[in-house]
């Protein structure tokens, strides 16, 4: 039986958000009375929800789950990173220990949060074994002269992706907040927004963890002459996974295109999950309009990602910690925005008498 992974399929099984109820949204909008486009975002994120979820009014959001993604890097022993290279390990530990940032915010918004293991460089004993069922490897090649996986180590990371986004949906998660954890990881993300947006390395190497000048000269020259090993196979997503990716990012690109698939929508929180967005882009057109980008960074690489996938961050908190944080942080956006669908009071208002300033009701949905 051939087990490879049929990239092309995606491209039919992405289906675009229903545009009936997105269209509906904007009319019961316009049924409030409220002037056009008086709650700004609110509106846009109601339309785009009702989108998702293929009915209007929205059903509240009140089984989100953030899933982090963890992998060490090859790359982080050049030194790209203020971090030691064996944070990810302990950073891991700190959320299931409940003791992280991303803990204390999500048990402020009702949000469960699920770990990983693709690829940390740990002994597999070093945490539960829900945990590592998915890992393929420990640590991963560095980029700038070897491939980060084989072949066969990026189909069965982005395999393992798949399952994990069959697995929220099945067990019922209604949104994802999206993150990662792993050191080394911006280094990576920026060769492959480089490489798929075809700018140099300097355009796309941010200061990541919090580096200095000099660290950042040595991550740029990293970012450089990870870009010459990727473009010549930009052609074949993982094979360009397997080059100059990571087990993380083959899974992180698996659970995006099979989240779209399965009609979860996905909240993307930094520089990482929207470089593997742009990956699962080239796979499947239409699976961006299943995301929205949870926040901004700062990250010269996550500005570029967000223009190609021609998505607007929600917010801009200057949360660079990474681990969903960021993204989480507009969680009470998108279910205030729900909740102001479904519960504001609507009104047969006359074409003529509705508020005549602003953008259209219909634009205002979409």
């Amino acid at each position: 039986m051939d087990s490879t992974v049929d990239l092309d399929a995606f491209s039919s099984r992405v289906e675009r958000p229903d545009d009936t109820a997105r269209q509906e949204a904007g009319e019961r909008w316009a049924a409030t009375g409220l002037p056009r486009g008086g709650l700004g975002q609110l509106q846009e994120l109601s339309g785009w929800l009702a989108g998702v979820q293929g009915r209007c009014p929205v059903q509240p959001v009140e089984q989100p789950a953030v899933v982090l993604f963890a992998g060490d890097h090859g790359i982080a022993r050049l030194g790209v990173s203020a971090l030691p290279q064996d944070a990810t390990a302990r950073r891991v530990r700190a959320v299931l220990d409940g003791a992280a940032p991303v803990n204390v915010l999500a048990r402020r918004f009702g949000a469960r949060v699920r770990v990983v293991d693709m690829a940390v460089d740990a002994d597999e004993d070093a945490f539960p074994a829900e945990v590592v069922r998915h890992r393929v490897r420990r640590g991963s090649g560095r980029i700038d002269v070897e491939d980060a996986l084989t072949a066969a180590e990026a189909e069965q990371a982005f395999r393992a992706g798949m399952a994990v986004a069959d697995e929220e949906a099945d067990s019922g998660t209604d949104l994802v907040v999206l993150g990662d954890l792993g050191v080394g990881s911006t280094t990576v993300a920026a060769v492959l927004v480089g490489a798929l947006c075809g700018t140099d390395a300097a355009a796309v190497t941010g200061r990541g963890s919090g580096i200095d000048d000099r660290v950042w000269m040595v991550k740029c020259a990293a970012v450089r002459d990870s870009l010459r090993r990727a473009r010549p196979v930009l052609g074949d997503q993982l094979a360009l996974l397997a080059a100059t990716g990571g087990a993380d990012f083959a899974a992180v690109t698996g659970f995006l295109l099979q989240s779209a698939v399965r009609r979860t929508p996905v909240l993307l929180d930094g520089v990482v999950s929207a470089a593997c967005a742009l990956v699962a882009q080239r796979v499947a057109f239409r699976a961006p309009e299943w995301w929205r980008a949870g926040q901004a960074t700062g990250e010269p690489a996550l500005a570029k990602a967000y223009d190609r996938l021609t998505l607007e961050p929600l917010q801009d908190q200057g949360i660079t910690v990474g681990e969903g944080t960021g993204a989480l942080m507009a969680l009470p956006l998108v279910q205030a925005a729900a909740a102001a669908l479904a519960e504001l009071p609507v009104a047969d208002v006359p074409a003529a008498d509705r508020p005549a300033d602003g953008p259209g009701w219909a634009e205002s949905a979409t």
